[in-house]
């Protein structure tokens, strides 16, 4: 079967199947699961999805993302350069997709099953290097699978072209996180760093310093006096000086992603409700429809 008898055959399957009621108006037409493989096996050179430029990107951050994990337990400083070049190639993907006009729904899968298990790969090293939060982790991993794969499939079972497509009406939150690149760029950006700020600490022993040092001082001659007589025990004060004081620089930059990171995953469980919620309101829709379609049978 030639190329064009391929193309020719997926437009008279996807102009045959009509529309769907209430499909969004931005919706993917449905081709046949056959052709589909077909037109992949038969693509030519020119325009091969598989070697466009972005998805190429998109193999160079798997192959980096690879390399980091191999050095994980044994070079940190080669695993985070490694694993930070692997989430910075992550946008660099989208804008030469957008450039290039080289947009693909495989870019995307790929672009999110990466992001994924980067981040659950380096989740998992987490729960062994601090056992008591293991819980957390492992909660953290499921979650974050769970509400991307949920949203997607709302995605698809409703038409969308991109799962990045979501309206006001629908959620305001995933309207602005999905919508905004800079604000989608600075989420992920910041999560991550806070994943490799433990990471780091994991390692790394030695204090920053001044201006630490300094800070504790000054905490210890302002707060002091403040704080009534028996309210804080002076130890505690002392305490939280010395803390401050041998802050290393992968605990400065988890204190300041932190925010970040719990956003992010309150951002994930919005999204995991609102998928719920379009799933079931999909059912809703098709059980009635059912039973319209046996009431006229009956009649």
């Amino acid at each position: 079967m030639t190329s064009r008898n391929i193309k020719s055959r997926s437009l008279s399957l996807s102009s045959n199947t009509g529309s769907r009621p209430g499909r969004r108006r931005d919706s993917i037409d449905i081709i046949n699961a056959k052709v589909a493989v077909d037109l992949a096996t038969h693509q030519t050179y020119e325009e091969n999805v598989f070697l466009f430029v972005p998805n190429l990107i998109g193999y160079g951050r798997i192959l980096l993302a690879g390399l980091a994990l191999n050095y994980m337990k044994s070079h940190p400083k080669v695993c985070t350069a490694l694993y930070g070049l692997s989430c910075l190639l992550d946008a660099v993907d989208g804008m030469a997709a957008r450039a290039l006009g080289q947009t693909s729904k495989f870019g995307a899968v790929l672009d999110m099953v990466t992001d994924r298990c980067t981040t659950a790969c380096l989740l998992c090293f987490l729960s062994s290097a601090y056992p008591p939060y293991a819980l957390l982790f492992q909660f953290l991993i499921t979650l974050d699978f769970s509400s991307h794969y949920m949203h997607m499939y709302s995605s698809l079972v409703t038409g969308a072209r991109s799962h990045k497509l979501v309206t006001s009406d629908v959620s305001r939150i995933l309207w602005y996180y999905y919508n905004d690149p800079t604000t989608l760029f600075l989420f992920c950006a910041g999560n991550e760093l806070f994943f490799v700020a433990l990471y780091l600490m994991h390692w790394e022993k030695s204090s920053v310093g001044w201006p630490f040092t300094s800070l504790a001082a000054s905490f210890l001659k302002s707060a002091v006096p403040l704080i009534p007589a028996g309210l804080v025990k002076p130890a505690t004060l002392s305490n939280i000086a010395l803390f401050i004081s041998q802050l290393t620089w992968a605990q400065v930059l988890a204190i300041i992603t932190a925010p970040v990171c719990l956003a992010k995953n309150i951002i994930n469980v919005v999204q995991l409700w609102k998928a719920s919620k379009i799933l079931v309101g999909v059912d809703l829709a098709e059980r009635a429809k059912d039973r319209e379609v046996l009431e006229m049978r009956e009649e």
